[in-house]
């Protein structure tokens, strides 16, 4: 008697396993949908903004420095963030640091 309890518990209903693989692949689906498509997105975006800075552009970098390119090397820029006594103060930054690029004349707005 308990081997014919115990089997038809295993058994389960119709389509019991199916509902749940359908269940993971749709939720497999929204998350990528809501969360690592925009992020690959955004990744992209910025990739394309870095590849295109060019010297004279106005950009700020990650820490919230505003400045002007003066230099554009592969893997970093000189990015002038003050006028000195003994000419502009410049520092050198990598590509990446850039978050944004602001229009021509914003920075002589400031």
């Amino acid at each position: 008697m308990i081997s014919l309890a115990h089997a038809q518990t295993a058994a389960g209903g119709p389509g019991g396993d199916y509902t749940s693989i359908i269940m993971m692949v749709a939720m497999f689906a929204i998350v990528w949908l809501m969360m690592i498509r925009p992020q690959m997105k955004r990744a992209k975006e910025h990739k394309s903004m870095v590849e295109a800075l060019q010297k004279g552009d106005e950009v700020i970098t990650q820490g919230g420095v505003a400045g002007r390119i003066t230099k554009v090397g592969e893997n970093y820029i000189n990015v002038e963030i003050a006028e000195g006594k003994d000419g502009p103060i410049e520092v050198v930054v990598q590509k990446q640091a850039i978050t944004n690029l602001l229009p021509k004349g914003t920075l002589k707005s400031l």
